[in-house]
């Protein structure tokens, strides 16, 4: 028997397709792999760089579906069904709206895999594969090691990727993993993640949690045990660890280089109306006492923002790119707000009739990468689409990149800071105006 694993890419620019140059490995399908019967042949293609043997033999095609590969997924799916391969889809987007991915394959997966994937194989195996499987959540990756060699060859770039937790306890409007995860965090044994670690010869480790900071008590335990692996590590995590100083010894200890962390917006009035109150300190200046904490600690900041909110206006999306730049991010994105199926945001938005491509931009013809899908309150679509742009053209381009590089408690803080820096800018810049107004799917 033969699975073949397949990564969705986006889709393609308007003159060709699109190779993503800044790739990394597609950790849940080493997972999958991972727990799969070692009887079972398992192979691996990524849409993002490599063509789709279609009509190599295969038994059955496993798809992971994000919203943003929702429509190429499609696409792929059927092919395989035009050739009476039978397609299992699932990811997030497949918990999001399980009737919309229902349409295009023969079976799905709600939730997570771990619990559950061996019975769908046996399932398989007895020609009696069900419409629909539902995973419970629970700690991830219960002594369960990726295979890592199915990543081979693929020209990813040279960072692992690793997770500690899933989920998050807080509850922002916005949120797709909020929503999956209904505000629930769930942690690996830390165990497993050093013997991992160590297995591998793992050096520099992205941890791809929603919040790696969620469970404090549990990441100080992860972050002690880190600290004899001499490893250098990223990840995702809420600007609330800088209330807590002891946490944030222990991370840098660790070999934390930085954190993408969710600024969202400078405007208080939007903090408040997506519910990310614990963003919220009031200083005179926005951000000012945690950017400061950050930078003491040597954090190479990645502040992902969100434009499009209640309040903002034309005026506040460029302070937040002058606010980026002025305080030396090493990385900033600057990502039009999207409505994701059933989240509460999607759900004002429809109750108010402000979503744009009859609610599902995500499968819309005319839907392209980085605009808006919705009506915001105070500018117009084109008006926000174009402000994100320009916002990330100038916080990317070269004289900024410069500019910021100049920080010696950050990115001249040492000889390996300096070269991530130099290293990824460039990338992020190019990959920027690749990818803007990129068409979904690629037929």
């Amino acid at each position: 028997m033969k699975i073949t694993l397949i990564k969705p890419n986006i889709g393609r620019i308007l003159n060709g397709s699109y190779v993503d140059e800044g790739r990394m490995q597609p950790l849940q399908l080493g997972i999958l792999a991972a727990l799969t019967p070692e009887d079972i042949e398992v192979v691996m293609y990524d849409d993002r760089m490599e063509e789709i043997p279609y009509d190599e033999k295969t038994d059955l095609v496993a798809i992971t579906v994000e919203t943003f590969t929702a429509k190429r997924s499609y696409e792929i799916s059927a092919e395989f069904k035009k050739r009476n391969i039978p397609v299992i889809m699932g990811g997030m987007h497949a918990t999001l709206i399980p009737e919309e991915v229902q349409e295009h394959a023969d079976s799905i997966l709600i939730g997570d895999a771990e619990n559950i994937w061996f019975e769908i194989i046996e399932d398989f195996k007895n020609n009696q594969l069900k419409k629909r499987y539902l995973g419970k959540f629970g700690e991830p990756q219960k002594n369960i090691f990726p295979r890592r060699e199915i990543f081979n060859k693929k020209g990813y770039l040279p960072i692992s990727l690793m997770q500690f937790s899933r989920g998050c306890r807080y509850n922002c409007s916005y949120c797709a993993s909020s929503v999956y995860f209904n505000r629930t965090n769930y942690c690996r044994n830390v165990e497993n993640v050093v013997k991992e670690i160590q297995d591998q010869n793992l050096k520099l480790i992205f941890f791809v949690d929603d919040n790696i900071i969620s469970n404090r008590e549990k990441s100080k335990e992860l972050f002690k045990a880190l600290i004899p692996l001499k490893i250098k590590w990223v990840s995702q995590a809420s600007i609330d660890m800088t209330e807590d100083r002891e946490l944030m010894k222990l991370m840098s200890k660790s070999g934390c280089l930085g954190n993408v962390i969710g600024f969202e917006s400078l405007e208080i009035n939007n903090l408040k109306s997506m519910g990310k109150l614990h963003n919220i300190k009031e200083n005179k200046k926005p951000y000012y006492e945690q950017i400061q904490i950050l930078r003491d600690y040597g954090q190479q900041t990645w502040a992902a923002f969100t434009l499009g909110h209640e309040f903002d206006t034309i005026e506040s999306i460029e302070k937040i790119e002058e606010f980026s730049i002025e305080n030396k991010f090493a990385f900033a994105a600057f990502n039009v707000l999207l409505p994701y199926p059933n989240t509460q945001f999607f759900n004002k938005l429809l109750n108010e009739n402000r979503l744009l491509y009859d609610g599902k931009w995500w499968l819309h013809d005319d839907y392209r990468f980085n605009n808006a899908a919705f009506s915001p309150k105070n500018i117009t679509p084109e008006q926000l689409s174009e402000a994100a742009f320009k916002a990330r053209k100038k916080f990317n381009s070269i004289f900024s990149i410069f500019k910021r590089s100049l920080d010696l408690k950050t990115h001249m803080r040492n000889p390996i800071r300096f070269l991530i820096y130099l290293q990824y800018n460039p990338l992020i810049r190019k990959e920027v105006f690749k990818k803007q107004g990129m068409i979904f799917g690629k037929n």
